[in-house]
């Protein structure tokens, strides 16, 4: 069976992933501090990165080895809410070019056509639970299933206990107010084997694998 893997998953040192309201310019609310530390290019291999290579990308390339399909939440593909407008061109935070190059099943309570790009990107918007959700994932492509948030996604797959492997990074930012992935699950470290490493960066990385029976 395919595991269920969570990415450089920031979180803040009072616990936040995202802030409270997503607009088209703070695609993460009031919270982009998290993701200063990120080099998106490392998402396909340390080769696409000048000297020096450091820990972190080593630790954040990871992203992408491995995985056959993404899941993730509707204010991770864009900031609207509510049914689709049929005049509105949004395809993504990403433009034409989305870095995925698998099929991503987004998670909306009003589905629509699939988006599909030249580069193997396919949207797909499905209105499901996490177990429904994640049987759609995994008949689309083999490989593992990526959670690529937001945290309150990543926190229903956690409260579904569908989760395998996390690797979050702590973030030395204080945001005060946002959405957290820990609401809700309560005594979850209990299920996993929890590895930290801190970096010459500031960055705490831990990786949970889950312990299974």
């Amino acid at each position: 069976m395919s595991k269920v893997r969570v990415h450089n998953l920031a979180i803040s040192l009072d616990g936040y992933s995202a802030g409270l309201e997503v607009t088209v310019d703070k695609p993460i609310g009031d919270a982009a501090e998290l993701f200063a530390y990120f080099d998106g290019r490392v998402i396909w291999g340390v080769d696409r990165i000048a000297d020096p290579i450091r820990a972190d990308h080593l630790f954040t390339s990871g992203w992408s080895q491995g995985i056959g399909v993404e899941i993730m939440g509707r204010r991770k593909f864009g900031p609207q809410s509510g049914p689709w407008v049929d005049d509105d061109d949004w395809i993504g935070w990403w433009g034409s070019e989305p870095p995925f190059r698998t099929p991503v099943v987004v998670l909306t309570h009003y589905e629509r056509e699939p988006l599909v790009f030249e580069n193997g990107t396919v949207f797909h918007f499905l209105n499901a639970p996490a177990a429904e959700a994640l049987d759609f994932a995994r008949s689309l492509a083999d490989g593992d299933v990526r959670l690529g948030g937001g945290p309150s996604s990543v926190r229903e797959f956690l409260q579904a206990d569908l989760v395998d492997f996390m690797h979050l990074v702590t973030v030395p930012a204080v945001i005060g107010t946002g959405v957290s992935i820990w609401e809700g699950c309560a005594d979850l470290q209990k299920q996993f084997d929890v590895e930290s490493v801190t970096t010459g960066s500031g960055l705490t990385h831990q990786f949970w694998n889950r312990t299974r029976d």
